[in-house]
């Protein structure tokens, strides 16, 4: 029955990375603190989480990651600035990070993979089932892509991935999924590869950043030796949980056809910055009139 299985509320955001592909901008600024418009990337994925019910956030983090604790911490001395002069709206928004959930942060020492990161979770997360959230991938609040995959969780158990359909030349940027159709418009897991070939690909559904895993991965990572690039994969562990559901229950996946911007890329990063800048009420406007006149009179010249 469904109403057996466990209320899910803690999620977990590896964020202990080195972010090179951002240097020299990520020399003493975590990756994760990258302005997204007008606010960290990072504040984005906790807030997506926090939107889906799961009000207990971890964070894995590494050496140079404190602004990450900063951020979402009060800042005594700039709340009573902003109050002080009157700017009730910044003073909102500045205290907008602290109250989204209660935070966690544990150091994960050696970067020995995301499979690895996941495993340092489990003296916070026990028993439980919880959500994982990597923080390149930032999806519209409009689509409610982990609300969806905790719902597959209550009525299916075992873990949930989300996938996306993606060109062939791109699949070898991903881990894999081989699916097959199930109940409910879901896909059962039956197979996962890191990173393939196009040749070896057992399908175009790339694996992105959001999982709802069964406590049984713990278990599992924890006798998973390193594979791809000598890391622990957390797309190993599912492999095999998804070869032997009796490790910890099925895997299945959700098809995400809505909109996700990826901030793990460089140029990937701008377009995500203009895509959401274009669709704020408060910047909009103003900034779809400048970016037509752009392309209409600049572009041309630069080409």
């Amino acid at each position: 029955m469904t109403s057996a299985r466990p209320r899910i509320s803690k999620a977990v955001i590896p964020a202990a990375g080195l972010g090179t592909r951002f240097l020299p901008a990520t020399k003493a600024t975590p990756k994760e603190m990258l302005p997204v418009v007008d606010q960290p990337a990072i504040q984005y994925v906790v807030e997506e989480a926090t939107a889906a019910g799961l009000t207990d956030v971890l964070m894995v983090t590494g050496r140079n990651k404190r602004p990450l604790e900063d951020h979402f911490d009060r800042n005594y001395e700039l709340e009573d600035a902003l109050r002080r002069k009157g700017d009730s709206e910044r003073l909102s928004r500045v205290q907008e990070s602290t109250a989204l959930a209660t935070m966690h942060y544990v150091r994960q020492g050696d970067p020995r993979g995301l499979g690895h990161a996941v495993l340092c979770a489990e003296p916070h997360v026990g028993d439980q089932p919880f959500a994982v959230l990597l923080g390149d991938d930032l999806i519209d609040p409009r689509d409610p892509l982990l609300t969806e995959m905790i719902k597959v969780r209550e009525r299916h158990g075992g873990s949930v991935i989300a996938l996306m359909e993606v060109a062939p030349e791109q699949i070898h940027l991903y881990g894999c999924a081989a699916v097959e159709p199930a109940p409910d418009g879901v896909l059962r897991v039956t197979g996962l590869v890191e990173k393939p070939s196009r040749q070896e690909a057992p399908s175009s559904y790339a694996v992105i950043g959001r999982y709802v895993l069964d406590p049984a991965v713990f278990r599992v990572l924890a006798r998973t030796a390193p594979g791809r690039g000598g890391e622990i994969q957390i797309t190993d562990a599912l492999q095999a949980m998804a070869a032997d559901p009796g490790l910890g229950g099925p895997v299945h996946g959700v098809a995400f056809k809505g909109r996700r911007y990826d901030t793990g890329d460089r140029a990937d990063y701008l377009r995500s910055i203009v895509r959401l800048a274009c669709e704020r009420p408060d910047l909009g406007p103003e900034f779809r009139s400048w970016l037509r006149t752009y392309v209409a009179e600049e572009l041309p010249r630069l080409d």
